[in-house]
């Protein structure tokens, strides 16, 4: 089963998509977890993450779909 939620900040997406991974014992996968775990890490695509984060900038489609779509290749 996938589960896309998509809402303004603090709309309570995190919180939904918690109560419900937790219901149904489903793996919660959020850019915003991936994205602080790339900056604490040596990800080769760490500068390139952390230049749009620390400019306010949103990190680019294409960016966040690599990444998304390597933590849906993991365990």
């Amino acid at each position: 089963m996938k589960i896309v939620l998509i809402g303004a900040p603090a709309s309570g997406k995190g919180t939904q998509a918690r109560l419900l991974s937790e219901e149904y014992g489903l793996v919660h996968i959020s850019t915003g977890d991936i994205f602080r775990e790339i900056l604490k890490g040596d990800s080769p695509l760490k500068d390139e993450v952390e230049r749009y984060m620390n400019n306010g900038l949103l990190v680019p489609d294409e960016l966040t779909i690599k990444l998304v779509l390597n933590r849906l290749a993991s365990d």
